[in-house]
């Protein structure tokens, strides 16, 4: 039983070996298994369900998943709870009725379950019956708020359900449960049971959140706990590990091959500094440390917010566990994020609380409504020069209008801008209205468990998809970045410096996709330092495309009720995008996998880690409120030994001080990627960085395998 790391030294070992039982037959995907086996609760017996309003209709459903989903204690578990019905792992509500199920669930999000530990869910009840209270409630109002008294009635439901289930097994367990999370936990032990129980039933509901700042919501506990001698480290640790390993219950021995196993989005953040500035590092920021460590579990991608006063003890801890890949964590540079939000809007306070949606763009926990429209930046460009017209929005580009680099570029600059607008039009009008001089939100479908986790929504007798949270942003994220810094730069190379070509004849030969130009396309590849070498030319043009995108949404944000701050992504649509683009100017053909993220595209890098970290930060970074992702893959012979440790530690500390926003790193061997496809049986825990989350290499199909791979023979 070995958990497998890229690195060539074998994981640790500080856990029992039960423990280490649990965790192997869960990532071998026992549990997910079972859960496929039962899809959903069955509506078809209701009487009179279809006359329901869909918010009485979806309370049904909750209390029907809640009173027959299966119940599952595993043997030797140290908490409680599982999201037991296939169709969660989904994305859907797991209820049907004629055999289809009737609602999506809701993702990209990270609750509050702060809170829940704070005051219990009975606190919360409180609140809700407060506002029940008021006899000048509306009815739309007044069904909502029994719609989430509703749905604590089916938590306690389920909750009791476990309970007998423990009592009867004369389990341990019992008296963990027996009153969180309904009252405020009183241990460590209940603190993670408390946690992991009301995420369980987010789960069980079929929603995909985050988690959060697991170590300043557990810290605490841990430490009285220490300090009175209730609990040792090692016993923490135990108990710690079994929320991690419970976390891979959807994990499928088969898998359908798609984007991933683990794309749940349930992140985890460690470290940074609270709300009024002081380190909340802890006992758990260790432990789940060693937990990552020892088990190579990738289903809680681990972001960790680091700035300059971040002791190098952590730095080299992370480190540590970095070398044994699987791309686990990840890491933000705390102070320019904090910065952002507050130039963006957010308080002081707020802004120190940030996390993430459960990949890894920026939003403050358990207030947030989010969602993010991408578009792929280098169709623009190529609508721009009169190849490609299938963008959002702009009018095109004619051949020979452009006379110089900047009239192209002002071109591209409009159709950009008319990209955008676009997407903000479109945005507003799915789900806003504007009646009686005032912004009014669109009737969506119901979502009341993730509404009960999410501050506002009681407040404002509103649901999380109706305008109930404190914020509510939406984000367009350009995608491709790269792709134009690198088109525009080989167009000034080829056409007006080195005057080897005219633009013209460019397009038409792009067109084309370079047929009987091969002299022409290596010119174009191997004659000029693109996006990723520190190149300032190149470089410039990412950092002048980014600063406009800013500028163009910034002129948006504040119209209306949604907020709307930038940011940068592909999260691997660089795979279907390369379906619909033409080749392109700096050498690549028509259906090639380019650029990811902020990061270079696949082929033209060669100058090392901190190269690429130098031109990523070029950019004002600080602008992309919602955030810009760089990917860094290393090879395992470059970080091996102390020196490894002292060289992953020194990047980390470059991408601070040079102003980067986050990085995703990786330690990656395309040998083994290889091997992997040929015999994935042997390969099946061998985790990689996706894009904002992590998956078993062998459960992505083919064209993501090959991005991953492509992406790592630029390992340095």
């Amino acid at each position: 039983m070995e958990f497998y790391a890229v690195a060539n030294q074998k994981r640790p070992v500080r856990l029992s070996r039960e423990t280490r039982e649990f965790a192997w037959e869960s990532l071998m995907g026992k549990y997910g298994d079972e859960a496929m086996e039962t899809p959903s609760v069955s509506l078809d017996h209701i009487a009179g369900f279809d006359n329901l309003s869909p918010l009485k209709q979806y309370d049904i459903a909750i209390s029907e998943i809640a009173e027959k989903a299966p119940i599952r204690i595993c043997k030797n578990e140290k908490i409680s709870g599982a999201a037991t019905l296939g169709d969660a792992i989904l994305h859907r509500v797991p209820a049907s009725r004629n055999g289809k199920t009737l609602w999506p669930s809701v993702s990209h999000l990270t609750l509050g379950f702060d809170k829940v530990l704070r005051i219990g869910i009975n606190g919360i009840e409180k609140e809700i019956e407060e506002h029940l209270k008021n006899n000048n409630v509306p009815d739309c109002q007044r069904e909502f708020y029994e719609s989430l008294k509703n749905t604590i009635s089916s938590l306690r439901l389920w909750h009791a359900r476990y309970l007998d289930a423990l009592k009867e097994m004369n389990s341990p367990n019992y008296t963990v449960l027996k009153n969180v999370p309904f009252e405020p936990p009183g241990s460590f032990h209940e603190a993670v049971q408390s946690l992991w129980f009301a995420f369980a039933f987010t789960r069980l509901t079929g929603n995909w959140s985050g988690i959060g700042r697991i170590d300043q919501m557990l810290g605490g506990y841990l430490k009285s706990d220490l300090d009175s001698k209730l609990i040792t480290i090692d016993e923490a640790r135990e108990i710690l590990a079994h929320f991690f390993i419970k976390g891979c219950e959807w994990i499928r021995s088969a898998p359908p091959r798609e984007s991933g196993d683990a794309q749940h989005y349930q992140n985890i953040i460690l470290s940074g500094i609270d709300e009024n500035g002081n380190d909340v590092t802890n006992d758990v920021t260790w432990l789940v440390l060693d937990i990552i460590e020892e088990l190579g579990i990738s289903d809680f991608p681990v972001s960790v917010r680091v700035n300059r006063n971040t002791p190098d003890k952590l730095l080299n801890r992370i480190s540590e566990v970095i070398k044994f890949g699987g791309g686990i964590i990840a890491i933000y540079n705390e102070e320019l994020v904090i910065q952002s939000m507050i130039d963006f809007g957010y308080s002081l306070e707020e802004a120190r609380r940030f996390a993430n949606d459960g990949c890894w763009e920026v939003q403050v926990p358990g207030k947030t409504y989010f969602t993010y429209i991408p578009f792929d930046g280098l169709k623009v460009l190529l609508n721009t020069l009169g190849i490609d017209s299938t963008t959002f929005g702009g009018t095109g580009g004619l051949r020979n209008e452009y006379k110089s680099m900047d009239e192209l570029y002002q071109a591209f600059r409009e159709n950009l801008k008319a990209t955008v607008e676009s997407i903000y039009s479109i945005t507003v009008k799915s789900r806003l209205q504007f009646n009686d001089r005032q912004w009014k939100w669109k009737t969506n479908i119901p979502c009341t468990v993730v509404s009960l986790f999410t501050e506002g929504c009681i407040q404002n007798g509103r649901s999380y998809l109706e305008g109930g949270p404190v914020y509510n942003v939406i984000s367009p994220h350009i995608g491709g970045v790269a792709d134009i810094a690198n088109s525009l730069y080989a167009i000034q190379k080829l056409v007006f410096d080195d005057k080897l070509i005219s633009l013209n004849e460019l397009t038409g030969i792009l067109e084309r996709n370079w047929e009987n130009n091969e002299v022409l396309r290596q010119i174009a590849l191997n004659k000029y330092e693109y996006y990723g070498n520190d190149n300032d030319e190149v470089d410039e043009y990412a950092a002048r495309i980014l600063d406009d995108f800013a500028d163009m949404v910034e002129e948006l944000n504040g119209r209306c009720p949604i907020s709307f701050p930038p940011g940068v992504s592909t999260f691997g649509r660089q795979i279907e995008w390369a379906k619909y683009r033409s080749a392109v100017p700096f050498g690549r053909k028509k259906g090639e996998i380019l650029s990811g993220n902020s990061s270079p595209s696949p082929g033209t890098d060669y100058r090392g880690a901190t190269a690429i970290i130098k031109s990523y930060c070029k950019a004002n970074l600080a602008r992309l409120t919602c955030g810009s992702a760089l990917d860094i893959v290393l090879h395992p012979s470059s970080v091996a030994g102390e020196n490894g440790t002292v060289a992953i530690t020194s990047l980390v500390k470059g991408f601070i001080s040079l102003g980067g926003f986050f990085m995703q790193m990786d330690i990656a061997n395309t040998d083994v990627f290889r091997k992997a496809q040929e015999n994935p049986e042997q390969y099946r825990t061998l985790s990689v960085r996706v894009s904002g989350w992590n998956a078993r290499f062998v459960t992505l199909d083919r064209d993501w395998q090959q991005m991953i791979i492509e992406r790592a023979e630029q390992g340095i």
